[in-house]
């Protein structure tokens, strides 16, 4: 009787202790994304339109505080270790591989690129993707770790939210006051 009680107390303790290791784990994530999107939120103020429309000594001194942020940001080390076999680990690898092909060509052809960055992020989404998928990368992606597909689905976010930013900055810069008005025009539509 008494080791059987033990038993189901131990057994109670590490159903308890693994609840509050997957709490822990999903805080950990919920932290690298927090500082992803610091980081982003950050990097688009400093280069934003509403920047270059300031006073020199106003411009220098939110530059200054958002480097301040920025380096702070950066001192905060968050890191959730997936555990993956060896062909999860050559799938990230491949994956990882196929992003950084089209991010390094991305300058060449913007907007070839970001077609075929659409494609890769179509891959990875469980919905109905509004263009082609990329299947090659589709079939890797599955190969990853669910805690990696998850990853790379945000990285190809942040990309394409980056390569949206960019494009509306060019276009206020050539066109700047028709330009502002159709953006305004959009977001109310």
């Amino acid at each position: 009787m008494c080791t059987m009680s033990k038993v189901i107390c131990l057994a109670t303790f590490f159903e308890l202790a693994k609840l509050r290791v997957e709490a822990l784990r999903d805080a950990a994530s919920a932290m690298e994304q927090e500082k992803e999107t610091l980081l982003e939120m950050i990097h688009n103020i400093q280069n934003s339109q509403d920047m270059r429309h300031i006073s020199e000594g106003e411009r220098e001194e939110l530059c200054l505080t958002a480097s301040r942020l920025m380096g702070r940001t950066l001192t905060v080390e968050v890191s959730v270790e997936t555990i993956r076999n060896p062909q999860q680990q050559e799938a990230l690898f491949h994956a990882t591989r196929m992003i950084d092909e089209v991010v390094n060509k991305l300058l060449d052809d913007l907007e070839g690129y970001k077609s075929h960055l659409m494609s890769l992020y179509g891959a990875c989404t469980s919905e109905v993707p509004s263009g082609p998928i990329d299947q090659k990368f589709q079939s890797v992606v599955i190969g990853c770790a669910i805690e990696d597909q998850k990853k790379i689905k945000r990285r190809l976010e942040t990309l394409l939210r980056n390569i949206e930013n960019s494009e509306k900055s060019i276009m206020l810069l050539e066109h700047p006051k028709s330009t502002v008005q159709q953006l305004c025009n959009n977001e109310q539509g």
